[in-house]
């Protein structure tokens, strides 16, 4: 009876661990999934030439080659000042072509993204507030020389004492390269850090010697054959050959505008992660700016001109513009990308009307991209990869249902339909999404016309309603 009942324990235990596991699992995974995390690049080949379905891209194929091209350019960091206008129709892929071009650049270059509201709504200046978001995606590469040591870790001896706190910790660390073996005294500190890092005999390692930082490389390949089994993250490495002491040069990236805060900010880069920056004083930006030049002409130093990618342009105000139109001259400019979803519509700050709600002088200095509305086929291809992303199986009546909503009312709003689609296939019990469940939230969530027919047929029961009730109106 002792037995089963151990049993039947067991079992529940690793039936709550299997629950807790799936629990986590499916946390992270919605955690991951956001309106673009499907993205991962602009779906170019070699020659820039537009793959029908590639990098979670679909369609727009003009408007991708007109990027891939522009990306070309910011690569190449001959140019600066340039500017870019996404111009299409909501729901026709301007962001998704930014989000494209970011990730296509990598991680060294610097892209920075805001919307054209967010200026007005920040604590400082609006000249301000685009001037640091200019200095964000403009990037400083710094090369710097420092002295390490790598080597084999031979052997390492540490003394600890009986009772904690009684002496300090002493110790020897015996390193090796092909050519030269030296044994190190080790410190307290030093001893820290091996511990934390997990060094053992056979580990080849790097000492910072001016920051004292451990970085483990690997095992070596000589001690591959110290255990039958080895975990799949283990890397084996050779051992370093030449002296031990070695000079290394590694590349920072930083952007100006952290440069900015460091040295405008009494805390120093804590200010970055505290969010709060503030005002900072030109004078600053100036001193900072002689210092890149200098490091410049010494060969200490890069500019990586990245990209600023503001979305919602139209909301800017002709101030905002005026400045834009200067900051575009200056040589440490970076290339500007904005998108707008307006017609002609008047300019923020003024009575006057121009196209997309930006001035005529600005207008002429963008290179102009136009998006197309995507076809009921590009649409169906979109739907497969977010039923993907989102996790969702979906049965193909149900897919080219969902296409038909989404060619009739917008690609926004079948796109909200999966996951709510799902939860109404997860509560009857069923791991496929069927036509009964798009259904079903078609029917529980309305589009926007059919918001506005409600709202036309029922205008008189609401507050503050200002349509006058008859005939024209109805049929609007």
């Amino acid at each position: 009876p002792t037995r089963s009942a151990q049993g039947e324990r067991e079992k529940m235990a690793e039936g709550g661990e299997g629950v807790k596991v799936a629990e986590i699992k499916d946390l992270t995974r919605i955690e991951r999934i956001g309106a673009h995390s499907h993205i991962r690049g602009l779906g170019l080949d070699d020659a820039l030439e537009a793959r029908k379905v590639s990098q979670g891209m679909v369609g727009q194929v003009n408007a991708r080659k007109a990027a891939g091209v522009i990306l070309q350019m910011i690569r190449e960091g001959q140019i600066a000042g340039r500017a870019v206008l996404l111009a299409g129709q909501p729901g026709t892929g301007k962001t998704a072509i930014a989000m494209g071009m970011a990730k296509a650049l990598g991680e060294e270059t610097p892209f920075a993204m805001m919307a054209g509201s967010e200026i007005f709504s920040m604590e400082m200046s609006k000249t301000e507030a685009l001037t640091q978001a200019f200095r964000k995606a403009i990037g400083v590469k710094i090369k710097e020389e420092t002295e390490i040591i790598e080597g084999e870790v031979v052997e390492i001896e540490i003394d600890r004492p009986a009772t904690s706190g009684a002496a300090p910790k002493m110790g020897k660390l015996t390193l090796k390269t092909t050519e030269m073996e030296t044994v190190y005294d080790l410190g307290q500190k030093m001893i820290e850090s091996l511990d934390k890092e997990k060094v053992s005999a056979g580990d080849v390692i790097t000492i910072d010697k001016a920051s004292g930082r451990i970085t483990k490389l690997g095992r070596s390949f000589a001690r591959s054959r110290d255990y039958d089994a080895m975990g799949a993250q283990t890397k084996f490495v050779q051992c370093p050959e030449g002296e031990l002491q070695k000079r290394k040069e590694v590349v920072h990236v930083v952007t100006l505008h952290e440069i900015d805060v460091i040295n405008s900010r009494s805390q120093g880069f804590l200010a970055l992660f505290a969010g709060d920056t503030g005002e900072i004083r030109p004078e600053v930006r100036e001193q900072i700016d002689m210092k890149v030049a200098e490091w410049r002409e010494e060969g200490k130093a890069d500019i990586v001109p990245g990209v600023l990618f503001i979305d919602e342009v139209h909301m800017l105000d002709i101030e905002c513009f005026s400045f834009l139109n200067r900051a575009l001259e200056n040589d440490m400019a970076p290339v500007l990308v904005v998108a707008t979803n307006r017609g002609i519509t008047k300019i923020r700050g003024t009575n006057y009307k121009s196209p997309h709600g930006i001035p005529i002088d600005l207008l002429d200095r963008l290179l102009i991209v136009t998006t197309q509305p995507y076809t009921e086929r590009e649409l169906r291809l979109i739907l497969d990869i977010r039923c993907e992303e989102e996790d969702v199986e979906m049965t193909e009546d149900a897919k080219d249902l969902l296409c038909k909503i989404g060619h009739e009312t917008s690609l926004r709003y079948s796109i909200h339909l999966i996951t709510a689609a799902a939860l109404v296939a997860h509560k009857r019990k069923s791991a496929e999404v069927e036509v009964e469940d798009i259904s079903k939230v078609y029917s529980m969530f309305l589009d926007v016309q059919r918001s506005t027919q409600f709202m036309v047929e029922y205008q008189d029961q609401f507050m503050f309603n200002e349509v006058p009730v008859d005939d024209d109106a109805m049929e609007v």
